[in-house]
């Protein structure tokens, strides 16, 4: 594996592209750990009584990540996000129309090593969301760990991220009015390692407790393709029964990925089907 360096001679706009990808992999992998430091140092400082202020804070607040979050459309339509988007580039083809009045899940896949398809279309406006599907409410699922670090979880919360506890899923799915679609990356952690150039293996099987609660609910589903998704990054070889898994276990639970390196430009187009469950709710659930 070769490092390459990019000639000197890069338009600026291409530049720009790479330090907001830049930004977003940092966000990613350690943005938490880095307001986790933060909020310690203020902890010894002569700044303590901050963080006690934050403290309770985050008391006072520990149910927003399974009640649909604090978005922010100010920080949701970022320049910084186009320049994301040009980069790979990413776009959002809508397929069918969806009725606002209705609740969505959007079943993602696949997963991929960082979910590149599902946070540019469904946690900016880069793609145009909101254009494409007037009236209704993007959510992404994430794991609840991330919503208990200080300050970092105030930021993703910004662009629409929430908690994955069920509670935060039924939460979105019985909203009387409609308009919420909950995005939930099916495979999660084990789908992340799979996620490698020229290769698809989705985790399907054992995955149902989203059906139960769109069933429970009267919500609809809408698979949603993520294509190019697995084309980013190269990740390091972990065949089945493999140490690899093993030795990445934790760090894929807590990042939703693998060990991954070498980025590579691929065009990640996001496709929707529509998919009603309202049948089966009426036999299911009267």
């Amino acid at each position: 594996m070769k490092i390459q360096f990019a000639p000197l001679n890069i338009p600026l706009g291409r530049r720009l592209q790479t330090a907001a990808v830049l930004q977003w992999v940092f966000s990613f992998l350690a943005l938490a750990q880095c307001c986790l430091a933060g909020y310690v140092l203020l902890c010894v400082s002569d700044w303590w009584v901050l963080a006690a202020l934050y403290a309770g804070w985050l008391y006072l607040d520990r149910d927003t990540p399974t009640s649909g979050g604090r978005r922010s459309e100010w920080l949701r339509n970022w320049s910084v996000w186009k320049h994301f988007r040009d980069y790979f580039p990413l776009n959002l083809i809508k397929t069918v129309d969806l009725d606002p009045g209705s609740n969505y899940i959007f079943g993602f896949h696949p997963h991929g090593v960082l979910v590149a398809g599902g946070f540019g279309n469904f946690c900016t406006e880069a793609s145009g969301f909101s254009s494409l599907f007037p009236g209704l409410t993007p959510y992404l699922l994430m794991l609840p760990f991330w919503f208990r670090v200080p300050f970092f979880r105030d930021y993703i919360m910004c662009g629409g991220l929430v908690s994955s506890e069920k509670a935060s899923l039924s939460y979105l799915l019985s909203a009387p009015r409609g308009g919420n679609v909950a995005v939930v990356a099916i495979g999660g952690a084990p789908e992340a390692l799979d996620a490698r150039p020229g290769a698809l293996t989705l985790q399907i099987l054992h995955r149902k407790g989203f059906i139960k609660l769109a069933l429970k609910h009267g919500a609809q589903i809408v698979p949603v393709f993520s294509f190019g998704e697995n084309e980013l990054f190269d990740q390091m070889t972990n065949p089945t029964g493999s140490p690899r898994p093993l030795a990445t276990g934790p760090p894929a639970k807590a990042h939703g990925s693998g060990t991954a390196a070498v980025h590579r430009e691929r065009s990640v187009p996001v496709q929707l089907w529509s998919t009603a469950l309202q049948t089966a709710h009426k036999h299911c659930c009267g």
